[in-house]
């Protein structure tokens, strides 16, 4: 099949790589004329475990390419997917001018009956916004499809080629019929396309990241009341996590969540609440929990240093949002960053991705360090705020000639408390136990 796929970035840059994987020719359109020459050119964009061999390989096989031009990007396309951006307005709401601007250009353009597909997370009646916009200048039969993305970073590529299930609003048997020879490779395992109107499906999405924004957040306020009682959260994730109702996974605690999804999702969902006259109550608590989740161990770090932390030298472990990706947006390592420049400290920073994107946010205010070891050099403390997996098991001898102190500030309990107390370190984390060294 013939598919165009508009925008280049996370979402759209998977999708496309993955449906030419299984032999569509996938042309993906940008206005970014860099990014595309980068990838016309064979440069990887993003980096997403498993991807970069796919999209070698889709291109050398004339499957997957690359244009600045939509006329010729979407010219024969049955189905054109639609992976814009819809960044937050200062009031929540997602901003739909990157999706509402290529319908507008559309619809001139469709020579032939054609499969809109609205891929990026939108609010409940995108879809029909989309139409009105097309209809205008269409000359052609068209429909317009809600099928929201459940990209995990880190995971896409598998989430992608073997998904948990596929969600696809519709009310056109015609486009039905489409859209299911398209995925038809992917669900071949029996996982299910579920089918539904267009409504549902664009708030199924804002539902499901919500729903699981709201589980890390409860399990941040028992850990939160763990250190008021003398509990140990890790426990009682292990006690809870066993219920089939409940099951193990988001349900670890740590300094909150981050990324391009949960902290819009909830934002775009409370707004959808608010503008039907709902107040969504549980969404505004997970909200203001999790901004005070972010920084909550700035207060242990500042009682530690007695209330003054100029001139300390600070160690952080981790920058992205979660491991496995280069993404920062809302990560909460930045957050606690501009708390330790504002008091005066001297920040040395090591990610195994995503330095270069923090770079270029921050410049020469940090020190920038390929390895953990080296960015430890004298520090006063290591503060962890992303559990990448290199940090779990480290060479603690080699570890402990670098620090100026066995200090250890832990926003993801990367360590158990017993390893803490043998290596001898004063280790303070989320929901446990203080050791002291």
């Amino acid at each position: 099949m013939k598919i165009a796929v508009v925008g280049t970035g996370y979402v759209g840059l998977v999708t496309g790589t993955c449906f030419a994987e299984t032999g569509n020719t996938v042309t993906c359109i940008d206005i970014d004329v860099n990014k595309v020459n980068k990838l016309k050119n064979g440069t990887i964009t993003i980096y997403e475990p498993g991807l970069e061999q796919l999209f070698e390989r889709n291109i050398k096989q004339e499957r997957l390419f690359f244009t600045t031009n939509l006329a010729e990007g979407i010219k024969d396309a049955k189905v054109i997917f639609l992976a814009l951006p819809t960044p937050p307005g200062e009031d929540g709401s997602a901003d739909l001018k990157y999706i509402l601007k290529v319908a507008d250009d559309l619809g001139p353009l469709l020579e032939d009956y054609t499969v809109i597909v609205d891929k990026s997370t939108v609010p409940v009646g995108t879809a029909e916004k989309v139409h009105a916009r097309i209809v205008k200048n269409a000359k052609v039969e068209f429909d317009v499809v809600s099928n929201p993305e459940f990209l995990r970073e880190g995971v896409a590529v598998e989430d992608f080629m073997k998904p948990e299930r596929v969600v696809i609003g519709t009310t056109s048997p015609k486009a039905k019929k489409i859209m299911e020879t398209l995925y038809a490779p992917y669900v071949r395992q029996g996982n299910p396309l579920v089918f539904m109107d267009e409504k549902s499906a664009e708030l199924t999405k804002y539902a499901a990241n919500s729903f699981l924004a709201a589980k890390i957040t409860f399990m941040n306020e028992i850990a939160n009341l763990c250190e008021l009682v003398g509990a140990d959260v890790d426990a009682i994730r292990k006690g809870i996590g066993t219920d089939s109702r409940i099951g193990k996974r988001f349900l670890f605690p740590g300094i909150g969540y981050g990324g391009s999804c949960f902290p819009k999702d909830v934002q775009a969902l409370a707004k959808s609440a608010s503008d039907a006259k709902y107040d969504f109550k549980m969404l505004k608590a997970v909200m203001d929990v999790n901004q005070t989740q972010k920084t909550k161990l700035i207060a242990r770090v500042k009682d530690y240093f007695k209330g003054n932390l100029k001139g300390k030298t600070i160690c952080v472990w981790g920058l992205s949002f979660k491991p496995h990706t280069d993404d920062i947006r809302e990560a909460p390592a930045l957050y606690n960053i501009d708390e330790f420049l504002k008091a005066g400290a001297i920040v040395k920073v090591h990610d195994p991705e995503s330095m270069n994107n923090v770079k270029q946010l921050y410049g020469d205010k940090l020190q920038y360090f390929e390895s953990p070891y080296d960015a430890a050099e004298n520090a006063d403390a290591i503060f962890i705020a992303t559990e990448w997996p290199e940090f779990r098991t480290p060479d603690f001898e080699k570890l402990n000639e670098k620090l100026k102190d066995k200090v250890i500030f832990d926003g993801r309990n990367v360590y158990e408390l017993d390893v803490m107390k043998e290596q001898g370190y004063k280790y303070f984390s989320i929901g446990r136990e203080v050791v002291n060294g």
